[in-house]
């Protein structure tokens, strides 16, 4: 009757987590979904939700420490539990703590397949009927999904995809195209033996999702469509170029503030993490032609009417990149206060609440 709250493991690489705010107190009543705390992963702020109700009995972990993925950090438990139980789970967790012993938690698979003579990394999670692919935007990877693929695992498969030119996938896009990009997801459909996915985009990843849902409507159960390009003609094409263009993390960083509402998120281990990869051989010539295709007119709203399925927009309300005016004439849109373009990164609740649990 005594659930632990763990330390979760967001990302490949996150191997602990810093706890900076319990949001959450002792005595608090707790329902699934509900804000525990704010924790400092390896590359940015996120905020754990709680997957169990009852009542914040315990905090383990206090504001400032590091526990290591898998960790107790706090126990939830009915009213009715009595304190000696309490207490004794609590000096377990905390023994485990301070021991160091404490549990690896499994995190996603990666693994590569061959599409159209590239390689595609993937990083795949969860055990559940339903199958979810995670699309990225431009000059994103897999890992920019981290705070949505653990929760949407839960109930799901979620395989997070690394378009070709980014991530560990092949660096070479071809002509750069919406339909080449398409081609790459639908390769990686078959290749996994997928049926049918629900496809979840952010910007150019979104406007990817249509093209694919448009070509193979039978694949695709849904479509939630984060920040999409290719829906209005608004787009700051100063960030686009200035990111292609960044050739130090001093170029880069002020680039990066105008993804977030709180430019404090852009933070120097992301920049590091993308100059990284800005450095690889052929990133250039990547970034280069895809921002053609950004910053061509880019219009997949008329693919729409080919797509006969769920359809849900989520844009932060704070948009510089691609500014929420763009969904002036779209339905099912849902604002997301106090986010900019990473809403997935930002308010990562408002993705996983709108991706459909079972096909319709």
């Amino acid at each position: 009757m005594i659930a632990r709250v763990l330390m979760p493991k967001w990302g490949l690489s996150m191997a602990s987590g810093k706890i900076t705010e319990w949001i959450a107190q002792e005595g608090d009543e707790i329902s699934d979904g509900d804000d525990l705390a704010d924790i400092d992963t390896d590359k940015i702020t996120g905020t754990l939700e709680a997957s169990d109700e009852g009542v914040l009995r315990r905090v383990i972990a206090q504001v400032g420490e590091e526990v290591p993925v898998g960790g107790t950090i706090a126990l939830i438990a009915p009213a009715d539990v009595t304190e000696e139980e309490i207490d004794e789970a609590a000096r377990l967790a905390r023994a485990e703590l301070d021991s160091g012993a404490v549990a690896e938690v499994a995190g996603p698979v990666t693994g590569t397949v061959q599409v159209d003579g590239r390689t595609l990394a993937y990083a795949t999670l969860g055990e559940g009927d339903e199958h979810v692919v995670l699309i990225h935007g431009y000059g994103g990877d897999k890992n920019s999904w981290l705070f949505v693929q653990e929760p949407l695992s839960q109930t799901r498969t979620v395989h997070a995809l690394d378009l070709p030119g980014h991530g560990e996938s092949s660096k070479d896009v071809g002509d750069g195209s919406l339909d080449t990009l398409a081609s790459a997801v639908l390769g990686f459909l078959a290749a996994q033996g997928i049926e049918r996915a629900h496809l979840v985009g952010h910007s150019l990843g979104g406007a990817v999702a249509v093209v694919v849902a448009a070509r193979e409507p039978g694949k695709v159960s849904s479509l939630t469509l984060v920040a999409p390009a290719g829906f209005g003609e608004e787009i700051n094409a100063g960030y686009l170029r200035g990111f292609a263009a960044a050739s130090s993390r001093r170029e880069l960083k002020p680039q990066l503030a105008a993804l977030f509402a709180d430019p404090s998120q852009a933070t120097r281990k992301l920049a590091d993490d993308l100059m990284r990869y800005k450095r690889l051989d052929g990133v250039d010539k990547v970034l280069t032609t895809l921002l053609d295709t950004l910053l061509q007119p880019l219009d997949v709203r008329p693919l729409l009417s080919e797509v006969d399925v769920p359809v849900e927009f989520v844009w932060g309300n704070q948009d510089s990149v691609i500014p929420p005016g763009n969904a002036r004439s779209l339905s099912g849109v849902h604002y997301v206060e106090g986010a900019g373009h990473m809403v997935h990164l930002e308010s990562p609740a408002a993705v996983v609440d709108v991706v459909p649990a079972v096909s319709r």
